[in-house]
């Protein structure tokens, strides 16, 4: 059905996982697959962390969510836009000093198209160059403004089919700085058909980080070398609408040690994701 996409990004192998190159079918019109997609989601998060205790942890967002393949580039991204009702309650309440937006934007480059060889092996579909960044919508240089360099692969994973690895370097932007890994993992996978066309989808995502160097935190906030979070949902889709609620996971997440420090984030817990989508 078009516009039912993937949100599994995709991709990451390591190259040690990779036979020799040999020469690639024919990639003579790299514009042959090219696609795009466009959906907007309505969104309620239920204790999403990292937060206070000070903090109610329901607010509700827009996310603007877009992605295609496009000649050697594959793009996943999304815009988030917080607190749509300017409710005075909640996490990302008036007055809260929280930012407003946040961006997440990951465009991969495909080795294979670009040098023409085919790095296909066994599960590995396709190899690229993989990037990603988080921006923040609050104060330049204060806000999140990370990003992620490495390789990736789209995968054939027994059950799930294709799925998207990563496996990132951390360059944090603020501090100008190398700082750990991020392993990410996507998938995307249809599990109850319906006659009338539509499909109930088992879709979510892993980010994990590890390497980091806790001595970035300091006595209000101090910082962990690993953690991260997954996300599970289940979400029917027709042509143009989705459904969804999603359970999300947290471990030390943005590398944040829970319940630590003098401001004591709690950084580590489970949040609820409800969501309602419309396509374009």
């Amino acid at each position: 059905m078009k516009n039912v996409k993937t949100l599994a990004l995709a991709a990451t192998a390591v190259a040690a996982t990779m036979s020799a190159p040999t020469f690639a079918a024919d990639r003579s019109d790299l514009r042959a697959g090219d696609y795009s997609w466009m959906q907007f989601n309505a969104m309620y998060a239920v204790n999403e962390l990292p937060r206070s205790d000070a903090d109610d942890g329901g607010h509700d967002y827009l996310e603007m969510e877009f992605g295609g393949r496009a000649g050697i580039v594959d793009l996943y991204g999304y815009v988030d836009v917080f607190n749509l009702t300017t409710s005075s309650s909640g996490d990302k309440a008036t007055g809260t000093d929280k930012s407003r937006m946040f961006m997440k934007f990951a465009p991969r480059f495909s080795i294979d198209a670009m040098t023409g060889w085919d790095l296909s092996a066994g599960p590995i579909q396709e190899v690229y160059f993989s990037t990603l960044f988080n921006w923040g919508g609050g104060v330049i240089g204060e806000d999140v403004n990370a990003s992620f360099w490495g390789i990736g692969a789209d995968v054939m994973v027994p059950w799930l089919g294709k799925t998207g690895m990563n496996l990132y370097a951390h360059y944090d932007m603020n501090r100008k700085d190398w700082n750990g890994y991020q392993f990410s993992m996507n998938w995307f996978k249809p599990v109850v058909n319906f006659d009338n066309g539509t499909f109930i989808s088992f879709q979510g995502y892993v980010d994990y980080q590890f390497g980091g160097d806790d001595s970035w935190g300091d006595e209000f906030v101090p910082m962990s070398s690993s953690g991260g979070a997954a996300y599970f949902g289940a979400h029917w889709h027709s042509e143009n609408y989705a459904l969804g609620y999603g359970l999300k996971a947290y471990q030390d997440v943005y590398l944040l040690e829970d319940g630590a420090g003098i401001v004591g984030l709690e950084t580590t817990g489970f949040a609820h994701y409800f969501t309602a989508t419309y396509k374009f």
